[in-house]
Order: structure tokens, then C-alpha cells, then sequence
């Protein structure tokens, strides 16, 4: 008894047991992990959800006043009221004013979205059929990030969402991210940031994100775009400054984009045989 109840507790409640990425049963939001998703989260529990509960048991209360006020063995005579104006007026009113109230901390969260402030890093991210590519413009970095399969797992890795190239980014920095797409449609989208944006083949996209603490953070492709839609993680590491550094001098190695040097070769020649 006490074992169930225990189960249905923490799958009703949004606690701080859900971390970075999705779990069984999960009901409500990931832990936020930047300030977006901290106004989200606010925004649906102390906005939303105090609404959508109110207006629930108020129609509730609606519908069963009448089965019980107005049934057939109550008035054997029916009712030939078919309008009232004071009542037209206040169910068109009431809603107005709810979506007005409604209306105001979600433009200032859309806003807040929208509004990029200045970059401290910038990732540039490609959707493929079937994963994502990314560049740091800045510091000469491309690579391509592909799910691990599952006979390739290792111990702690999250099935779906574990990736051989992650992305990574210093904590308490803004991160701006472009986002665009080769081939069809993709979205990309990490929910303890708050961030999700359309990658649109020939245009890109921008979101930006502030993590406020260390740690691994999984998303997926939020867009359907094929057969292996469900196999195009994302996971990105928050990590601090000097671990970020670190995360460079080894990248700028192994990452190097090659194809910016060969572009530069070769407009010295033609500048030279000019």
C-alpha cells in the first residue's frame, strides 16, 4: 500500500528526482538548468495550471448543478428561455479578461526567447538525415554527432539519447545557437534550457541559452523528418571556463576545419596570378 502510494506521489509531483533527461512515467517539466525554462516552468505552474484547474472545476460544478437542478423529474413543464443577455455578456467578457491576464508574462517569456543578447559562444547546428552537425565558427571547429547504438552502450549512458561527438559549452555564459538543416525539415531542442527552434533547409534559425549549472543535458529532433526521426539526439555538456578551455586546445586538434584553410590557399593563388 505504502509502496504505491509512494510511486503515484512522485509521478504526480515535478520534483527534483527528474534531471537532465527524460524518465519512465515522467509527468510535468525537466529540472530547468537557464532562466527560460525557469520562466516557462513558472509560467505553467503558477499561471496555467491555477487557470485550467479553476476553469475544470467550475464547468464541473456547471454541469452537475444542472443534471441535478434541471432534470425531468423536476420540472415537468421544459423552460422556453432560450437567451439572456446578462449571460452572454459575461461569458464573452470573463474569457477576454483571462486571456489578457494570460497574455502578459507569456509575451514577456516570448520576448525574453527572442531577444538575444551578446554572444559569449556561438555553435552553429546542421540537421541531417539522420543526425546533426556542428561548427564553432569561432574557433574553427566542425564535427558530426551520431547516436551510439544500443550494443555499443556503455554503463550510465541513456539509451537514444547518448551520442560518440557531444557538444559542448561554459556555464554562465551566453551560448547562441544558428540553426539550420540540409536536407527536410528538423527542430532542435534541449528542454532544461527551454530552447526549440526549426531547422529549415536554406534558412537559419537562432536561439540562444544561459546554463546556470554544470552537468550532461539530453534533447532530441522535435520535428518529423523521416524514417530515423527518433535517432537524432542531442546532448550537450555544460561544463566550467577552465574544463571548456581544456574542451578547445583538444577540439581545435581533432575537430580542425580543414576546409577553411584550403579556402584561403586558394584565394592567395588567385589573388597571386592576378
Amino acid at each position: 500500500m505504502f509502496k504505491n502510494f509512494f510511486y503515484i506521489f512522485f509521478l504526480i509531483t515535478p520534483t527534483k528526482l527528474l534531471g537532465n533527461e527524460p524518465k519512465d512515467w515522467q509527468l510535468g517539466f525537466q529540472k530547468s538548468a537557464s532562466k527560460s525554462m525557469s520562466d516557462i516552468v513558472w509560467f505553467h505552474d503558477y499561471m496555467l495550471l491555477p487557470i485550467i484547474t479553476a476553469i475544470t472545476a467550475f464547468v464541473l460544478f456547471l454541469l452537475l448543478y444542472v443534471c441535478v437542478r434541471y432534470r425531468a423529474s423536476r420540472n415537468r413543464i421544459a423552460s422556453t428561455t432560450s437567451h439572456n443577455t446578462m449571460i452572454e455578456v459575461i461569458w464573452t467578457l470573463v474569457p477576454c479578461l483571462i486571456l489578457i491576464v494570460m497574455a502578459v508574462p507569456s509575451f514577456k517569456v516570448l520576448y525574453s526567447q527572442d531577444e538575444i543578447p551578446k554572444a559569449d559562444v556561438t555553435i552553429k547546428a546542421i540537421g541531417y538525415q539522420w543526425y546533426w552537425g556542428y561548427e564553432y565558427p569561432d574557433e574553427n571547429i566542425i564535427f558530426d554527432s551520431y547516436m551510439i547504438a544500443d550494443k555499443d552502450l556503455k554503463e550510465n549512458q541513456p539509451r537514444l539519447l547518448t551520442v560518440d561527438n557531444e557538444v559542448y559549452v561554459p556555464v554562465n555564459k551566453v551560448v547562441k545557437v544558428m540553426i539550420t538543416a540540409n536536407d527536410v525539415l528538423h527542430a532542435w531542442a534541449l528542454p532544461s534550457f527551454g530552447v526549440k527552434r526549426d531547422a529549415v533547409p536554406g534558412r537559419i534559425n537562432e536561439t540562444w541559452f544561459k546554463a546556470e549549472r554544470t552537468g550532461t543535458f539530453y534533447g532530441q529532433c522535435s520535428e518529423l523528418c523521416g524514417i530515423k526521426h527518433a535517432f537524432m539526439p542531442i546532448t550537450v555538456n555544460v561544463v566550467t571556463e577552465d574544463e571548456y578551455n581544456k574542451w578547445l586546445e583538444e577540439a581545435k586538434v581533432k575537430f580542425a576545419k580543414d576546409e577553411i584553410k584550403n579556402n584561403i590557399k586558394i584565394v592567395k593563388r588567385i589573388k597571386d596570378i592576378r
